[in-house]
């Protein structure tokens, strides 16, 4: 029934659409009684109320608005994630697979937003850096939740954010409960793969250690019908790798081997950090087939 009234809807407007193109005699409609619905819709004139430079740097606005840009891709990526764990639990490997593709692409178009700070010298960045005191975007709460979704888990990690209650909140459930990667896997036990029990009954607050059996596993995926699965998923990996890798040249290039803003040691750990695989498997299972 709900199949037969969005199709009937769907009809419905298209007919509207239609008949408005038919008397604005195929020009954009003019007139609108309020903001226009694109507007409303968007949310634009929130959206652009939204950038509060701290200085007269010409500069900073950039770095502002290509924050925040990466700020709405993480909460896009968290959304699209959850449902492709949803899907997995549902055991439709179709719809999960179509979905973890989808946040390749989102990826390619985050990582595609570092471009918009490839050009900031430390000269330029040092005209508004001092007055970012301790802000840092190793303090965004999304992201950490998008990393403890691709299983890079950490409880230290959550601590920054227990002022903010609702976040913490959401930090310290995403910690405890299995990464897409655990949900991967309990998928693949279900459909017959030999998983082992220690890994789908592990602490998932603890970070992910390889697995040789599961290795062997992912050789067997590579030789049936869910490799497009495993495909995707080392798509995502890559790209993941690849937004790590344009961080680490995007500050290597505005600020060298300074210390970072929010106390870290700046490159040096992001380096470090670049050195935590997510889906180790999938990786090392490739010398063995």
């Amino acid at each position: 029934m709900s199949n037969i009234r969005q199709r009937t809807e769907r009809e419905r407007a298209e007919r509207e659409r239609a008949e408005r193109a038919r008397a604005n005699q195929g020009l954009p409609t003019l007139g609108f009684d309020s903001a226009t619905p694109y507007d409303d819709y968007v949310g634009t004139a929130t959206l652009h109320r939204l950038q509060h430079t701290v200085t007269d740097s010409p500069e900073e606005l950039a770095f502002l608005v290509t924050t925040q840009v990466m700020e709405l891709y993480f909460g896009l990526l968290k959304s699209e994630w959850q449902l492709a764990q949803r899907q997995l639990d549902d055991d439709d490997a179709t719809a999960a697979i179509t979905t973890i593709k989808r946040t390749v692409r989102h990826f390619e178009a985050l990582n595609a937003a570092w471009a918009s700070l490839s050009w900031l010298t430390p000269a330029q960045f040092n005209q508004f850096r001092d007055a970012l005191g301790e802000a840092s975007g190793f303090q965004s709460a999304s992201y950490r939740h998008v990393e403890f979704l691709l299983g890079n888990k950490s409880e230290a990690l959550t601590r920054p954010h227990r002022r903010n209650a609702e976040a913490y909140a959401e930090l310290v459930e995403a910690l405890s409960r299995p990464s897409l990667y655990d949900s991967v896997l309990a998928f693949l036990a279900r459909a017959g793969h030999a998983v082992p029990r220690e890994v789908l009954e592990r602490d998932f607050s603890a970070e992910y250690q390889p697995d040789s059996r599961v290795e062997a596993v992912w050789v067997q995926v590579y030789g049936g019908p869910l490799a497009p699965l495993a495909e995707a998923l080392t798509d995502l990996a890559e790209q993941f790798s690849d937004w790590r890798y344009r961080h680490l040249m995007a500050v290597r290039r505005s600020m060298g081997a300074k210390p970072g803003s929010g106390g870290s040691s700046g490159l040096s750990w992001l380096e470090r950090s670049m050195r935590r695989e997510i889906f180790p498997e999938l990786w090392t299972a490739r010398t063995l087939m």
